[in-house]
């Protein structure tokens, strides 16, 4: 596997954040205000010059409704992970009824394993 720099994940996730920020219809006076960070940082992890610390991204997770999957997707290589990425992701795009019936169908191939 290619090594990934600081700099490329830095630039992918700032993308990600902005992206959903912008979908989210919030600016970043706004975001700043939820994240109680500076408008300057929020700035600067757009843009991907500046890394995001773990709890500020975790906030920013819970504030804009991204998922894991979301966020580090773009870097997984071994084929099983992407798989299940794959899986939840259009598990995610699914209704809430559509999303209990899936639930309900894989408790009952896990009773039958």
């Amino acid at each position: 596997m290619d090594s990934l720099s600081k700099s490329d994940i830095d630039k992918n996730f700032g993308k990600i954040l902005r992206d959903f920020r912008v979908k989210n219809k919030l600016t970043q006076e706004q975001l700043s205000e939820k994240l109680g960070i500076s408008l300057k940082y929020i700035s600067r992890i757009e843009n991907g010059n500046n890394g995001v610390k773990t709890q500020t991204l975790i906030n920013y997770m819970n504030i804009l409704g991204i998922t894991p999957n979301t966020i580090y997707a773009p870097f997984i290589t071994n084929k099983e992970a992407a798989k299940n990425i794959e899986i939840s992701e259009k598990l995610s795009s699914l209704s809430d009824e559509k999303k209990d019936f899936i639930n309900a169908m894989i408790d009952l191939l896990q009773e039958l394993s």
